[in-house]
């Protein structure tokens, strides 16, 4: 697989989010292993993620990744509709927006820029309806 699409905030903690990731399918076995190696060591070890039931309805339960396997736990808790949280043990908890596969490539930049932004005040759902406003999908 190619590197993934993805934006980090450098100041993680302060805003509803961490940053967002771009995948380029909806198979999450193929996609989790490029995302969890390209986390910057420095954030600890991904050992789980958390996805949202409706966009991941056939995720598997764990995921093999380079000297590890990850745990992969289901979600249908609203304000953590259209993210990933990425549970990097003794550093805590990064949560993701998931911009969709098929998003336009202008409104995905805005909504990996806007994600990683740690003054971002918005959340998951609000972000993609207002790419999908602005740039239709």
């Amino acid at each position: 697989m190619p590197l993934p699409r993805l934006t980090l905030t450098s100041d993680a903690g302060r805003g509803l989010l961490d940053g967002a990731w771009w995948p380029r399918c909806d198979a999450l076995e193929l996609e989790l292993p490029a995302l969890v190696g390209a986390v910057d060591p420095g954030f600890g070890t991904v050992a789980s993620v958390t996805v949202d039931t409706a966009a991941w309805p056939d995720a598997p339960r764990t995921v093999p990744a380079p000297g590890h396997v990850i745990e992969v736990s289901l979600s249908d808790v609203d304000n953590e509709a259209h993210t990933i949280a990425l549970d990097c043990g003794f550093m805590g908890r990064r949560e993701l927006l998931v911009v969709p596969p098929g998003q336009p490539a202008d409104a995905a930049r805005w909504l990996l820029s806007t994600a990683a932004d740690p003054w971002n005040a918005l959340a998951a759902t609000h972000m993609l309806a207002l790419a999908e406003a602005r740039w239709g999908r």
